[in-house]
């Protein structure tokens, strides 16, 4: 009897880099909230793609989307409009608040674009505020700022520079010398957060929900700290919302959500100056964006980011039906029990 399995493995084995260590599993099909393997057997899939398939496995709507999408316009580049990247972007800053959308293709893009707004913006001249013990204020050209500070036992992506943003150890090795620019220090402290900014900071990143180390939560008054030590200093507030939102918490995006159970109106108290989403915001099919406040909306000017795959029509149509769907079925509201 042949074994389909055996043969699956033994040609991934043969012509597939080992970077991962793979169950046993080869899977073939998807429906709902199950998934089958080659032999015939179901099996509860709890961890949806890694927090990717947001309305299960081969969604009827989703199938359609692709299908009537496919049918008009796949692919264009970005040196054109297209329609549905408008659309998306919309409801995008229309979940967050008012702001511009960059779409890319999955969280480490996202996460690297916040990594060069970062860059720039600290490249602008932006004055930095007075810090105690200071004689004057610097520029942000003459004080050279360029760092980012985040947080032990988060996960920022597998790139070079998203290996370095992360604080675990354990990415790092065999990738040395890490990219510079990045520090660490523990989540939920806003004293040690205080005491790692200098002359060189120009912004603060962390998951406002850490996944990859156990389950994590900032609390309120972190979030808000955190924005006020940005106000204070002139820093930028960047979350990596990718395993976390997309209404997985009941809020759009869980710093939402933390804020709302503290009853602290985050528009208010906490805005942050970025955002970057992947993972659920498709479905299963390859979105990534990363969301910038308002009075940042220049920062990247024409030529300074690009990608080839970003914001697709055919990707935008897909994102713009999961929002469609998790509207209709009040699936947030679900999420929130």
């Amino acid at each position: 009897m042949r074994d389909r399995r055996a043969e699956i493995r033994a040609a991934f084995e043969k012509l597939v880099v080992p970077s991962y260590a793979r169950f046993d599993l080869a899977l073939e099909r998807g429906d709902g909230s199950y998934v089958w393997d080659v032999d015939g057997r179901r099996y509860l899939d709890l961890a949806g793609g890694i927090a990717v398939c947001s309305l299960g496995h081969a969604h009827p709507e989703i199938r359609a989307a692709l299908a009537e999408q496919s049918a008009r316009l796949i692919h264009v580049s970005n040196l054109y409009y297209n329609e549905l990247q408008a659309r998306l972007a919309k409801r995008l800053v229309d979940l967050i608040a008012p702001g511009r959308v960059f779409f890319c293709n999955s969280g480490a893009e996202a996460n690297e674009g916040l990594f060069k707004f970062a860059r720039k913006f600290g490249h602008q001249g932006a004055a930095v505020s007075k810090r105690p013990g200071q004689s004057a204020e610097r520029s942000s050209s003459e004080s050279g700022r360029y760092e980012i500070i985040t947080t032990f036992e988060s996960f920022h992506g597998r790139t070079l520079a998203g290996i370095a943003a992360t604080g675990q150890e354990k990415v790092k090795k065999g990738f040395e010398p890490a990219v510079a620019g990045f520090k660490h220090v523990p989540f939920n402290d806003l004293g040690a957060m205080g005491a790692a900014i200098t002359n060189a900071t120009v912004a603060i990143l962390i998951e406002p929900i850490q996944g990859e180390s156990g389950i994590t939560i900032a609390t309120p008054d972190y979030l808000v700290g955190l924005r006020k030590l940005c106000d204070e200093h002139n820093l930028l507030l960047l979350f990596d919302e990718v395993q976390a939102g997309h209404f997985r918490t009941g809020r759009f995006q869980s710093w939402q959500r933390i804020l709302e159970a503290g009853a602290i109106d985050p528009n208010l108290l906490c805005l942050p100056d970025g955002v970057a989403m992947a993972k659920s915001l498709g479905g299963g099919f390859p979105v990534g964006a990363f969301w910038l406040r308002e009075k940042h909306a220049d920062v990247l000017s024409p030529g300074t980011h690009a990608t080839t795959f970003g914001g697709t029509p055919l990707a935008c149509a897909v994102a713009l039906k999961i929002l469609d769907v998790i509207e209709r079925e009040n699936l947030a509201e679900n999420s929130s029990q």
